[in-house]
């Protein structure tokens, strides 16, 4: 069992330890974290990496809110405009035509909970890999060994111990290799041999 942070379009980096783990649980109890990976991933478009930030209410009160209790705020068209960037980004990738109608319906559905909204990304990523699906959420917050504990990757200044290997990104031409970004930059280039760099961490 391994210990992670149910986030949106999860980084290459949690998916690289997802893969090599029997049985994972999510943790749901613990304090919800702006800027983090919880409500937002980073994608590769023209201009270099790009946010796609999930808009998130925050209480009247000062307490703190879990992440099992935070909710999103849909007065804006978050869905419409994701959805938008990550066409506009990716419709001339090597597999985006081979995902986008199951991907569809993640950006048409209604969400009032943000982990409702992560578990779904996290249900659609384990198809297109073709990796068990199965996970459980904590019902309280919970200590395990710190090899099994990968809640910190939900932190986007965490710089990961496992590297995926370089793979071809769509505009590396004009700015490089951009490291852990969403694991759908990574699906979108290598669809089913995506798994192979998962596997290879450097």
């Amino acid at each position: 069992m391994a210990l992670f942070i149910p986030t949106y379009f999860s980084p290459i980096s949690q998916y690289s330890e997802i893969i090599n783990t029997a049985e994972v649980l999510f943790e749901v109890h613990d304090n919800f974290q702006k800027q983090s990976f919880r409500n937002r991933c980073y994608i590769f478009n023209t201009n270099g990496k790009q946010l796609l930030n999930i808009p998130v209410k925050h209480p009247n009160s000062s307490s703190r809110k879990q992440t099992k209790d935070a909710l999103v705020e849909n007065a804006t068209h978050w869905q419409d405009q994701h959805f938008k960037s990550l066409k506009t980004a990716y419709r001339n990738s090597p597999f985006f035509e081979f995902y986008v109608d199951d991907l569809a319906h993640i950006f048409e559905k209604k969400y009032t909970y943000l982990q409702d909204i992560n578990i779904d990304t996290f249900l659609f990523v384990s198809e297109a890999l073709q990796i068990s699906s199965n996970f459980k959420k904590t019902s309280s917050y919970t200590e395990v060994l710190e090899s099994n504990d990968f809640r910190n990757l939900a932190a986007i200044k965490t710089q990961p111990k496992n590297l995926v290997e370089p793979y071809i990104q769509i505009f590396d031409d004009k700015h490089g290799f951009l490291p852990n970004l969403s694991i759908l930059d990574l699906l979108f280039m290598e669809g089913p041999n995506s798994i192979s760099f998962l596997e290879k961490n450097v």
